[in-house]
């Protein structure tokens, strides 16, 4: 992975300051009992929904109104900048699973994961998935790095042009980041980068966004830095767009898997070999067979990075949350990894370095949205780190449960049980 000696400097900062790494040798693991487990029973009746809805009330003293039905949206004013042309609500089902226990940088202890999604043993193998992790202890899970790139275009006529241009502009940084300050009260511009194609000049600006995703917040910020450019620079350009296609806003490329997206976060946990076998009914060395296997099948796919269904289990926690669903396109690329260890246990990790996630701004203030938000305690300022390295641990409770069931030969037996209509 290329990391930049800014960027380095940047993460060993943060790691400095909250003494990130003696509390991650500090975990506050206890082990759970029946008590603290979502209830399973009554799958699919109003009697199972009431009975999760009271645990997750009493457990989290937290109210989900809306979610379950008590309280109907009304407020149409909150749909200003989420939508046009409104007519009403798509209903997904939203399921929990956990808990899930965490010990990070942002996020401790334990959490129960909403799920919104219409796909059937989704949240049944998350849920199998978190259950493993959480007998055997603590996820470690950690948010490394931040950055929101965009990326904008300026063509010149020709190649000694564009060549004033980035030396003029490159020495420009200081009053760029002045410029960024006094267009949002929360990005800051980090990083400035240049990709040259003959009389051409790509411009990556990366900016970290507090705790909003920051599409929108990046877009406004270097639409002011372009202006000061156009009006400043000591050769104009022949044209110029705001957006390149180069920053990897909501597609999956090769620049965001080796660097950073929104939020890289990296996860990982030991399972004992007797939690393996009893829990996901497989054994180490199975799952790593399968996953040396798996790995092996997607290199030879194409794909960019090597995990199995990370998009399963962030959409629906995107979709419960109010995030941009659409930003699964790359956030979902990353890397799963497990090993036997020299006591036979199975070692696993994932990384996902396109997190593009917030806790303020987009979909996150609507009703269900920021209930769900709230169950995770991840609603509001200060909580979009927290958040991303939730979704780490997701994430790799997933990779777990799919590895264990194709390992196993239980996946599509799985799936005939919990993602079809019974036959009356």
């Amino acid at each position: 992975m290329s990391i930049t000696k800014h960027k380095i400097n940047r993460a060993a900062e943060e790691f400095n300051r909250a003494e990130v790494i003696t509390r991650l040798e500090q975990s506050s693991f206890k082990q759970a009992d029946a008590s603290d487990y979502v209830p399973y029973g009554e799958p699919y009746s109003k009697k199972g929904q009431d009975s999760r809805v009271d645990f997750l009330e009493q457990k989290l003293n937290a109210s989900i109104d809306y979610l379950k039905g008590a309280k109907s949206f009304d407020d149409h004013a909150q749909l200003q900048g989420n939508i046009e042309n409104y007519m009403g609500m798509t209903q997904i089902p939203t399921g929990v699973a956990g808990p899930v226990h965490i010990n990070g940088s942002a996020a401790t202890g334990d959490f129960y994961i909403p799920l919104a999604t219409t796909e059937g043993a989704l949240v049944a193998s998350y849920g199998r998935g978190m259950k493993a992790c959480r007998v055997s202890g603590s996820i470690t899970s950690v948010c490394l790095l931040e950055g929101v790139q965009r990326s904008p275009y300026f063509k010149f006529k020709t190649m000694p042009e564009m060549g004033k241009f980035v030396l003029w502009v490159l020495e420009e940084l200081e009053t760029l980041q002045e410029i960024t300050e006094k267009s949002s009260n929360y990005a800051q511009l980090n990083d400035l980068t240049v990709n040259i194609e003959g009389n051409s000049a790509i411009l990556t600006f990366e900016f970290t966004t507090g705790d909003a995703a920051g599409q929108n917040m990046v877009t406004i910020c270097t639409s002011a830095i372009c202006q000061y450019i156009l009006e400043n620079s000591p050769v104009a350009p022949a044209y110029w767009f705001i957006e390149s296609n180069y920053s990897g806003d909501k597609k999956a490329t090769a620049l965001s898997f080796t660097n950073v997206r929104g939020k890289k976060v990296s996860s990982e946990i030991v399972l004992p070999r007797e939690v393996v076998e009893k829990v996901l009914k497989s054994t180490p060395e199975r799952m790593v067979d399968y996953w040396r296997a798996s790995t092996l099948g997607v290199i030879q796919s194409g794909a960019i990075g090597a995990q199995g269904h990370v998009a399963n289990g962030l959409t629906a926690l995107f979709l419960a949350c109010g995030q941009d669903a659409a930003c699964i396109a790359e956030v979902s690329i990353g890397v799963t990894r497990m090993e036997v260890t020299e006591n036979k246990d199975l070692y696993t990790s994932v990384t996902l370095p396109s997190l593009i996630v917030g806790t303020v701004g987009g979909g996150t203030h609507l009703p269900t949205q920021s209930e769900c938000l709230n169950l995770l305690g991840c609603l509001g300022v200060g909580k979009a780190k927290k958040f991303a390295e939730i979704c780490g641990a997701v994430a790799l409770a997933g990779e777990l449960s799919i590895a264990a069931a194709m390992s196993a030969g239980h996946f599509a037996q799985a799936h005939q049980k919990l993602g079809r209509k019974s036959k009356s």
